[in-house]
């Protein structure tokens, strides 16, 4: 995965970032992050199988989007070093330590062994990654046990 960082790799970072402010997207991860605190797999399957739902909307836009630009990692279209900055991707670490705990579970109960799988590739791939990772999955296993 490492790579040395170009302009061009600067320039996706700022149109994923751009990408990242439309508005529906905004309501989108702000519900992921102040909102939607699943406890097990059952609490993300019902939002994940409730179709036409605002929050299934949002479910899926988040979890696309970050799928799909942490690719550009995994495929080496992108630098890993610009892109796992927490200034930039801290909000995946955030999603997916709110599913971590329950992820294998998870992708029985949606029969899909893929799900999250290309975040989960890139963060446990990455030496920078996982370390940035554990500090955020300690606090948000912190504030799930105070929801």
């Amino acid at each position: 995965m490492p790579k040395k960082p170009t302009i061009d790799d600067a320039r996706l970072i700022l149109e994923l970032y751009d990408l990242r402010r439309e508005a529906e997207m905004r309501k989108a991860r702000h519900w992921w992050v102040a909102t939607f605190w699943p406890k097990c797999a059952d609490d993300f399957v019902k939002v994940a199988t409730a179709m036409g739902t605002e929050e299934n909307n949002w479910l899926r836009q988040v979890g696309g989007y970050w799928g799909i630009a942490v690719s550009f990692v995994l495929n080496g279209v992108l630098s890993e070093k610009l892109f796992f900055q927490v200034s930039f991707c801290g909000e995946m670490y955030f999603i997916f330590a709110k599913v971590t705990p329950f992820l294998p579970e998870l992708r029985e109960k949606m029969k899909n062994p893929e799900m999250f799988l290309t975040i989960e590739k890139a963060i446990m791939g990455s030496k920078l990654a996982r370390a940035q990772f554990e500090k955020v999955e300690a606090r948000v296993a912190a504030m799930r046990q105070q929801k």
